[in-house]
């Protein structure tokens, strides 16, 4: 899988929490913070995100991701790595 499609992956499930979202034009830069996201959608999207990946990481392994793309990031190596 490339980053792009965790990226996607990352965003469908930002508009499954966050409905309001579905009309946004997610970019790399995009903070899920900075949506509207607060700590416990944050929790969700990242563990559905997982899921769908197969991923079995700890969540404070995805801690430093600053926006939506560096998430896609740390996950698409984390998935590298398995």
């Amino acid at each position: 899988m490339t980053k792009e499609e965790i990226f996607a992956i990352i965003t469908r499930h930002a508009c499954e929490v966050i409905p309001e979202l579905e009309d946004h034009n997610f970019q790399e830069n995009d903070s899920l913070k900075d949506l509207g996201a607060n700590s416990i959608d944050r929790s969700e999207i990242v563990m559905m995100t997982l899921e769908s990946l197969s991923l079995k990481i700890p969540l404070i392994e995805t801690v430093g991701a600053g926006n939506i793309g560096e998430l896609a990031g740390i996950l698409y190596e984390k998935s590298q790595s398995f």
